[in-house]
């Protein structure tokens, strides 16, 4: 081809080549918006979901009526069994966070012994900050 002609070249992508950045940033938005108008407004949904999770705010909810539930025992045997299933549902979901917690702590213990074979000398100091970031208030 004359290099005068260039123009008029065709240009040619396969697939792979050209262009191909990509956002992959997530975009959790659809979740709020999925909610039906009549539910109520997914802007508003998604502020208060930052303020405290569902999950959260279900925990405070079950806190609270089981707490009122040991003072006033419901009246009928539907409400009495839904109460029992309440009270096994709370208790699986300690489990749950005991059962993330004790392998939280074996992570820790496992790169603090990761940390001992790696640091050498300057262990003594590195252990310091441990201590002191576990002497700080939790949040």
């Amino acid at each position: 081809m004359y290099p005068w002609m260039f123009y008029w070249a065709p240009h040619l992508n396969l697939p792979g080549s050209g262009s191909v950045n990509q956002r992959v940033e997530p975009n959790t938005s659809w979740f709020f918006g999925a909610i039906p108008p009549s539910a109520g407004d997914g802007r508003i949904e998604q502020k208060a979901f930052e303020v405290a999770s569902y999950g959260r705010q279900l925990g405070l909810i079950t806190e609270v009526l089981l707490d009122i539930a040991e003072k006033v025992a419901p009246p009928s045997p539907e409400g009495q069994a839904s109460l029992r299933r309440l009270t096994e549902v709370q208790a699986r979901i300690a489990a749950v966070k005991e059962m993330d917690a004790s392998a939280i702590l074996a992570d820790i213990e496992a790169l603090v012994t990761r940390l001992k074979q790696r640091a050498g000398a300057s262990y003594p100091q590195l252990r310091e900050r441990i201590e002191q970031a576990l002497r700080d208030p939790a949040v």
